[in-house]
């Protein structure tokens, strides 16, 4: 299928979705809506395993598009549908049961930073800078970056950030947790790739999702119910065929043949 706003790329079962809106990739409420039907596709296709994002040009993601804040001003139930849906977005990024890694190929600010930090991994190019600035327009964060930003950081760093609009460089990010790595930027693309195949191979995509569930749905949860949750998935496993083989292979002392069934 092609995309106006995405350019799909498909390789031993790594997706990568490359944000294509020139000049900055601009999340616009189409190129959002885009998305959103994108990684519904990919949430069902077999063929992909662990999906890679990243933004086309020099740019991972430059936020939202302003142009169309115009439109909304003093239009309450405009603004809040206008947020709901990108919240919607990067909430059904970080619940999909599949690994998905942003590549920081660039600026990532406003919402692309609220994209890149729905993501379950993040590595970004020594050339990247972060930061939520909305505070300068009069706004805040509103695609979850109040939230997901205090709970990667602590409360505390959070406000520091949004409150001062800082712009921080790759370095500085990855030492706050922000992102996992940093990379060299000719060195960027390989490097995913290499993480995106090592989160996979060898594995059961039946055991692979529902790890990917247990963690993801777990941090935002009382820890009895993230157990409960993976006491079910385990049993579950049980009845599977790649666990019989994946257990009869450590017997036999072999690697096993996993058909993620």
């Amino acid at each position: 299928m092609d995309y106006q706003y995405a350019n799909v790329i498909k390789e031993n079962h790594v997706t990568t979705v490359e944000v294509n809106n020139a000049p900055a990739n601009a999340l616009s409420s189409a190129v959002i809506g885009e998305l959103r039907n994108l990684f519904q596709t990919l949430a069902n296709d077999d063929e992909t395993r662990v999906i890679i994002l990243t933004g086309a040009g020099r740019f991972f993601v430059a936020g939202a598009d302003i142009k169309e804040f115009v439109s909304v001003m003093e239009e309450e139930e405009k603004a809040l549908a206008m947020s709901e849906a990108g919240q919607e977005l990067c909430n059904e990024i970080e619940a999909m049961r599949k690994p998905v890694i942003a590549s920081i190929n660039g600026p990532a600010l406003g919402g692309g930073l609220e994209l890149a930090m729905s993501c379950h991994f993040r590595i970004a190019s020594d050339a990247a800078t972060l930061g939520l600035p909305e505070l300068k327009l009069g706004l805040i964060p509103s695609f979850g970056g109040t939230q997901r930003l205090s709970k990667i950081t602590g409360p505390a760093t959070a406000l520091n950030l949004i409150l001062s609009s800082k712009q921080l460089n790759s370095e500085e990010v990855a030492d706050l947790g922000i992102v996992q790595f940093v990379v060299q930027q000719e060195e960027l693309l390989p490097t995913t790739v290499a993480l995106a195949q090592s989160l996979v191979e060898g594995k059961s995509m039946t055991s692979v999702t529902r790890a990917v569930e247990c963690i993801m749905q777990g941090h935002t949860e009382k820890m009895a119910d993230g157990l409960e949750r993976e006491r079910k998935k385990f049993a579950e496993l049980f009845l599977t065929k790649d666990a019989k083989e994946g257990v009869q292979a450590f017997i036999e002392k072999r690697k096993p043949n996993f058909t993620h069934s």
